[in-house]
């Protein structure tokens, strides 16, 4: 039925100018405004949606993960930026916030509405 649809993501946020740049700004990303919605552009063309909301409540939940080569140069980029990272209990983390699995490494961290982002690095 939805084998050849192109979903997307979306999420919401409290304040869309506080969004765009942290997005852009912060990120690096091509955002790009329409009304009060904004659209993240990312490789591989797939939109993400984010939109006002009034009541907005923060997702508990992981709502975007930002596949990278190298978590520890992106997790110092991040850093240097600005951005902390979420511990989180259960999730042995070391001193940066990377949480290291074989196979996965990744390091949580929240955009300014207080949703849950991550760079992760699988391999």
């Amino acid at each position: 039925m939805f084998r050849n649809t192109r979903a997307f993501s979306s999420f919401s946020v409290d304040d869309t100018s506080e969004a765009q740049a942290f997005y852009a700004d912060v990120l690096g990303l091509e955002v790009r405004e329409q009304g009060d919605l904004l659209h993240l552009h990312i490789a591989g063309g797939i939109p993400v949606l984010i939109y006002p909301k009034d009541n907005h409540t923060p997702a508990s939940h992981t709502v975007l993960n930002f596949p990278v080569d190298n978590i520890e140069q992106a997790v110092d980029a991040l850093a240097a930026r600005g951005v902390q990272f979420e511990r989180y209990e259960g999730f042995p983390q070391d001193e940066k916030g990377i949480f290291r699995m074989e196979g996965v490494q990744q390091a949580w961290f929240k955009d300014p509405a207080g949703n849950i982002l991550s760079v992760i690095q699988e391999g």
